[in-house]
């Protein structure tokens, strides 16, 4: 395992702790232990993926233009899974 792989996987942890922490504090941070799976899912997923695009391209702009596909891609799939920003199956509420 790589040391950026490690950084993000710990970086994933770290962000989980976010909904965890604040749903102690308030109702409106309601997440399920499957919210939670989900999420965790994705953000190894996502930081897998990181990790491969690093080691794969060397050219810098190809490089960027993956990470910002991929940041993309994520970004979309979250906020669908969040709010169901194009009504698909997988939104929620």
């Amino acid at each position: 395992m790589s040391g950026l792989l490690k950084k993000l996987l710990v970086a994933s942890a770290v962000l989980l702790l976010i909904p965890l922490i604040a749903g102690l504090f308030t109702k409106e941070v309601n997440w399920s232990g499957f919210d939670f799976l989900v999420a965790g899912i994705l953000f190894t997923l996502v930081s897998l993926s990181i990790d491969a695009i690093v080691k794969r391209f060397r050219n810098v702009v190809y490089r960027r233009i993956m990470l910002a596909t991929l940041a993309l891609v994520f970004i979309l799939l979250w906020a669908e899974m969040a709010v169901g920003l194009f009504g698909s199956p997988i939104a929620g509420n």
